[in-house]
């Protein structure tokens, strides 16, 4: 539940502006609690791990391996957010770092992520972080408005 509680109040002060403020009101950590994997020992499944001190989680990342038809063999950063209270103290790059590891731990070595277009904060971070943007977009409008999103990918190897 507290790692959802980070995902929805990073979506919501994130994307203001970016998605209707109607969707962002209404989302509940109770309905995104159930999404995360923690620890599992299959690959091939999201993977969540946290940034935490004194039991109060920070931030997650997400990792699996690419679901992108066109990058076989390439890991994903599949979910990534910090509590908005905690934004720029380092959580996000002790994260990030950690979420590499894994992928790499996999034996990928090559990474990729979706950025939703018009998130400038996320994709100055990603940059800074050796991710750029490969100039694959795309769309979704499953939840009744229009996401754009921009894939980056970055190399693991060190």
């Amino acid at each position: 539940m507290a790692v959802a509680r980070v995902h929805v109040r990073s979506w919501q002060v994130a994307y203001r502006n970016l998605i209707p403020d109607a969707y962002l009101d209404q989302l509940r950590p109770e309905e995104r609690a159930q999404r995360y994997t923690f620890g599992s020992p299959d690959p091939t499944i999201p993977w969540t791990l946290v940034a935490e001190e004194a039991g109060a989680i920070l931030g997650f990342a997400t990792t699996s391996p690419t679901h992108d038809v066109d990058l076989p063999g390439y890991g994903e950063l599949c979910g990534f957010y910090v509590d908005p209270d905690r934004w720029g103290i380092g959580i996000g790059r002790a994260l990030i770092s950690a979420a590499r590891a894994r992928l790499l731990d996999l034996g990928f070595r090559q990474a990729a992520l979706w950025v939703l277009a018009g998130n400038v904060r996320a994709e100055c971070f990603y940059r800074s972080d050796g991710w750029a943007p490969d100039g694959q977009h795309r769309t979704d409008e499953t939840r009744g408005f229009r996401i754009d999103e921009l894939r980056y990918q970055r190399t693991l190897v060190p």
